[in-house]
């Protein structure tokens, strides 16, 4: 029998084909390189000799079925290899390896191409693997890059929680600072880019905060008068992983500031106003149920400041704290500006209470002024007032305006000092508006209305006698001015007369 110098070797790839759902043909690339009973033969002029048989057998798979995810294995006769195992390749260094397959494999299909005109069919069992191998890596590659995906390890790849996750109060009334540690066993990944993910929230609120960040803190504001809860967990990205994405479990902490007294002796009806954006004012009730005695303190902090300050100025009654005029306020708008009132008493001990907001949130700027109303036609009347004095921008403000028409009041909002309005009849016998003001949407996100200015009215009879006055008027003056004219001009010829007489005497 002859085999006319042929190799028998047999080949599989096993391609993702119409039996492979479009998840698991895009999400694997699945590579079974099988040379099954390969006869090596070597022929000669003389006859042939029957070299060995062997089996050679390459799974090369990522997140395979559990009967195609083993180690890549070589088996012959008398022969036993030891799994290869990706635990000897970290992910970012499986590439060199597949670019080093694809070199040498190509090396021994060369050769082996090269010697066939010269009967010279040597190929041994581990060249034989090396050219299964290389069909297999390459069909790997080009998958890979086609797609875009990484096959990932048949070792599974976890990752730790940060360490040592704790809540920091500095003492800034609600500002504090979660810190956290690398975690354990990243050696492997110190090319790596590690992120966290950082969850937080007041206890009881229905919405997480999440912060997705590299650094090992990170700092916020919550609500004092509630706990907090905190969790973090470590993030490796895919370009380390194989193609997907590894996080770890979770790591919680919580903060709790132990309350002292029951919630019916801290101050009550708390009312900041920030006065045309200039100064601050803060009021409140006493407790519930609280001894005259009991007296109360406000502390406020804000970044820029480093450290909690107290009021200076309070308002009184009947010997009790009530409120605080704040100095001013340099480089506070737009930050979190932070207030603890606390209490002392001999009677009971008190609780504190916390609050937090934006300076330019809580802003009420002065009414406009210099209103005027003018009439431009029967119908059409002009309403025009001053942008209200003080530092707040004109861009910022919006105002409202209110149109009492006899019996009918309209209501209407402009971001203009001026605006037209028409009479609804040309019978209307009085017509007043009034304006207020307060810091628009741009450069806030809420605000306090101002007070009303005083009205300007315009009265349709008044405006008729007026109209009178300025047509009679005239026309009177000028009535008598022909009288008088006329009178000169009648008593002329006799002025002359009595002239010439005088001349005679």
């Amino acid at each position: 029998m002859e085999f006319n110098g042929k190799i028998s070797a047999h080949c599989n790839l096993h391609l993702p084909g119409s039996s492979d759902s479009p998840a698991s043909a895009s999400r694997v690339a699945g590579i079974t390189c099988a040379c099954h009973h390969a006869w090596l033969i070597l022929y000669v002029k003389t006859g042939f000799h029957h070299v060995s048989q062997a089996g050679l057998e390459l799974l090369t798979s990522g997140d395979l079925p559990a009967s195609a995810s083993q180690s890549a294995r070589i088996t012959g006769v008398n022969h036993h290899a030891q799994p290869i195992s990706n635990t000897f390749f970290p992910p970012q260094k499986r590439e060199y390896l597949t670019v080093f397959y694809l070199l040498l494999g190509t090396r021994l299909l060369w050769k082996w191409m090269i010697n066939i005109p010269h009967n010279i069919k040597i190929l041994n069992l581990g060249e034989m693997a090396f050219v299964c191998l290389t069909i297999g890596c390459l069909y790997n590659f080009l998958i890979s890059t086609t797609f875009g995906y990484t096959l990932s390890s048949d070792t599974k790849i976890e990752v730790y929680p940060p360490q040592d996750f704790e809540i920091v109060d500095p003492g800034y009334l609600g500002y504090l600072y979660l810190h956290w540690q690398p975690p354990l066993s990243l050696d492997n990944f110190k090319e790596c880019t590690v992120e966290y993910e950082l969850k937080f929230q007041n206890i009881g609120s229905e919405t997480w905060t999440t912060i997705i960040t590299k650094n090992l803190h990170y700092k916020d504001g919550f609500d004092l008068n509630k706990g907090i809860e905190a969790k973090i967990r470590t993030l490796l990205p895919w370009q380390c992983t194989n193609g997907s994405e590894v996080q770890s479990s979770w790591a919680e902490t919580t903060y709790w500031i132990l309350p002292q007294g029951i919630p019916e002796t801290k101050v009550q009806d708390m009312d900041c106003i920030y006065y045309n954006w200039q100064y601050l004012l803060c009021s409140w009730k006493p407790g519930i149920a609280v001894l005259l005695d009991t007296n109360y303190n406000l502390f406020y902090w804000y970044e820029g400041l480093d450290r909690a300050l107290q009021c200076v100025d309070y308002i009184k009654a009947d010997g009790q704290n009530i409120g605080c005029r704040f100095p001013d306020l340099e480089s506070s708008d737009y930050k979190d500006f932070y207030i603890c009132v606390n209490g002392s008493s001999e009677d009971k001990p008190i609780r504190s209470s916390y609050f937090v907001f934006q300076l330019q949130n809580i802003v009420k700027p002065l009414p406009p002024g210099y209103l005027t109303l003018t009439q431009e036609s029967l119908y059409e009347v002009q309403l025009k007032w001053s942008i209200p004095f003080g530092p707040i921008p004109a861009r910022c403000f919006i105002y409202e305006i209110e149109i009492i028409e006899d019996d009918t009041t309209l209501a209407t909002i402009t971001v203009e000092n001026e605006m037209y309005t028409l009479k609804t009849t040309n019978e209307t016998r009085q017509l007043c508006f009034s304006v207020r003001s307060k810091v628009n949407m741009y450069c806030s996100d809420d605000g306090i209305w101002s007070d009303w200015s005083d009205k300007q009215c315009w009265e349709g009879e008044d405006l008729l006698k007026k109209a009178l006055l300025l047509f009679l008027v005239p026309l009177g003056f000028i009535s008598i001015f022909i009288v008088f004219i006329n009178r000169l001009l009648l008593n002329k010829p006799n002025t002359s007369l009595e002239m010439v007489r005088c001349v005679t005497l």
